[in-house]
């Protein structure tokens, strides 16, 4: 492949965001290479070995860093894998980051130094959190959703509409430089997404309030890693503090249209069985 800006790298490419990014790049015709573990080439953030095979002839790449960008060491790595980028010809980055978190904005500011055209990408929380999210899907399945900040107000934001934005500012001008803040059109609060999806499924799903340790708790007790759940806890703790209760018009200043309604994700997602119990084995 000799014209680089047909190439495109999703980092992630597997993920909530990624695959969404990946299946649209490629209805518009772009060729695709997909950056995991399980990829070909394969690709992993913490082996720098991995960086230069996924880097061939590629124009320009989605970053959508794992555990979280705000995560502890993620700038830094963002800021080397983008510096590599570059050296290698890529000319353009967009980067998916969280609102209000102080490890994402430092993720921002290295990618922004590393001589690409950049986009940012920042997002609040995805309404399919509820049903693509494990631990959170599980619950909503079992009935109960068991969480410590259930009265915090949130706009989520529909994964359609992030990977929308995110395939726009890779294949299109006018987006380099630009910060997105991605937000649903309204408020509302983990408990009232929980009510809403019991209403849609007909099903008795509730809210319960519990303590950030019970949180940790819990996640360790599903299998988490005690220092990734502790570090997941503190995460939620910072961007749940109410700073993020307010929208904002990034889908619109980036696609010229409003964002989709948490709503029409969960009538969606409710017909389509998603939170249905799996049925009990016979014994």
């Amino acid at each position: 492949m000799t014209d680089t800006e047909t190439m495109t790298l999703v980092l992630g490419g597997t993920g909530k965001t990624g695959r969404r990014v990946a299946t649209r790049l490629r209805s518009r015709g772009h060729a695709v290479r997909i950056g995991s573990r399980s990829g070909h080439p394969r690709f992993d953030w913490q082996d720098e070995t991995t960086w230069a095979p996924v880097l061939a002839d590629v124009g320009a790449v989605y970053l959508a860093y794992a555990p979280d960008a705000g995560a502890p060491g993620a700038p830094e790595t963002i800021g080397a894998f983008a510096k590599a980028a570059v050296a290698r010809g890529v000319q353009r980055l967009v980067l998916l980051t969280g609102r209000g978190e102080r490890g994402s904005q430092l993720s921002e500011y290295a990618l922004q130094q590393a001589g690409a055209d950049w986009t940012i990408v920042r997002s609040s929380f995805f309404a399919q959190d509820f049903s693509e999210d494990e631990a959170f899907a599980d619950s909503v399945r079992g009935g109960m959703l068991a969480f410590p900040w259930g009265q915090v107000a949130e706009p989520f934001v529909d994964l359609a509409d992030v990977a929308d934005v995110a395939t726009a500012a890779l294949t299109e001008d006018g987006h380099a430089g630009r910060v997105y803040e991605l937000t649903g059109p309204r408020l509302l609060t983990f408990a009232d997404a929980t009510a809403e999806i019991a209403a849609a499924t007909g099903r008795e799903i509730t809210y319960l309030p519990i303590t950030e340790d019970q949180f940790v708790s819990g996640l360790v007790a599903q299998g988490a890693p005690p220092e990734f759940a502790a570090q997941l806890t503190a995460m939620f703790a910072e961007v749940l503090d109410g700073r993020n209760a307010h929208l904002t018009d990034g889908v619109r200043q980036a696609l010229g249209r409003e964002p989709r309604d948490i709503t029409d994700y969960i009538l969606e997602t409710a017909a389509l069985g998603a939170w249905t119990p799996e049925p009990v084995a016979a014994r």
